[in-house]
């Protein structure tokens, strides 16, 4: 392998006996990975990830550079926690009981004047546990950017998932994380690089938007401008991949592209029986 490309081709297997995404996301691709890890280009320069969310890509690739970014800046500020203030962090999510007043308390902090004040690392802990303990794992935030899911009934969940945020944190090591928006990989991707989009779908019906990872949402003008920013990546010579719901009219925005159908299982919908598998778009210039 070339010092300065990275073969895909070595994924280490099986992934999730190595680190696993330390955040349930809404849209998260840990299912997926049967149909993104082949479709990943055998050998890239520098990897970069727009929308990172869960980063389970990222998470089973581990890219030997990389860097992943995000508009939601509460998720990015948890990210730099764990790769950077692990044991703290650590500390302070031992601290949390699963008791519902507890949960409705710590979700509320955000309207509290006071909250801005907080360590990156007292945010991240306050993130993790909602996450763990939420209804469904749904991070979802209101028009003013405030976390809203309600309280989750679960038997015994695993706020502290040690183990697998001590090997996220190793992997993490060197990985540049950033609160910017997906536009601006534009002036920094170049010819060989690979970057991977995983943005919020576009909604195949009226009842099935879900757009709420920031209080700004993902408009379908949001979703031209992505379309528009993969044209430039490819004529500069940048791989790109990226998934989306199977919408027309995403069809008709990347037309030329290779465009293939996948059948995805979904775990969003709170109705467990309106959960199986549904036809997903994988686009890539490659």
């Amino acid at each position: 392998m070339n010092s300065d490309s990275f073969d895909s081709s070595q994924i280490p297997l099986p992934y999730s006996l190595r680190c696993k995404p330390f955040l349930k996301w809404a849209g998260g691709k840990s299912r997926l990975l049967p149909e993104l890890e082949p479709r990943t280009p055998r050998k890239f320069k520098r990897y970069f990830e727009p929308f990172v969310g869960g980063g389970a890509l990222f998470f089973s690739l581990q890219p030997t550079v990389a860097t992943l970014s995000d508009m939601n800046g509460d998720l990015i500020e948890t990210w730099k926690a764990v790769r950077d203030s692990l044991p703290r962090l650590l500390e302070d999510l031992k601290k949390h009981p699963y008791e519902s007043d507890y949960f409705y308390q710590l979700r509320d902090a955000d309207r509290q004047k006071g909250y801005a004040r907080w360590s990156t690392v007292r945010k991240a802990s306050r993130l993790i546990y909602l996450n763990k303990t939420c209804f469904n794992g749904l991070y979802r935030v209101n028009s003013k950017g405030q976390f809203n899911t309600p309280f989750g009934r679960y038997v015994n969940p695993t706020i502290v998932d040690e183990e697998n945020l001590r090997a996220c944190s190793r992997v993490l090591q060197g990985v540049l994380i950033e609160h910017r928006s997906f536009g601006d990989i534009l002036s920094e991707a170049e010819s060989g690089d690979f970057v991977y989009f995983d943005p919020p779908y576009a909604p195949i019906s009226s009842t099935s938007d879900f757009t709420s990872y920031t209080s700004e949402g993902f408009s379908v003008s949001d979703q031209e401008t992505l379309a528009d920013l993969c044209r430039r990546l490819d004529k500069k010579g940048v791989f790109f991949m990226l998934s989306n719901s199977s919408a027309s009219f995403i069809k008709k925005l990347y037309e030329g592209f290779r465009i293939e159908t996948v059948q995805a299982p979904r775990a969003i919908n709170s109705n467990a029986s309106r959960r199986g598998k549904i036809a997903e778009f994988i686009i890539r210039n490659y």
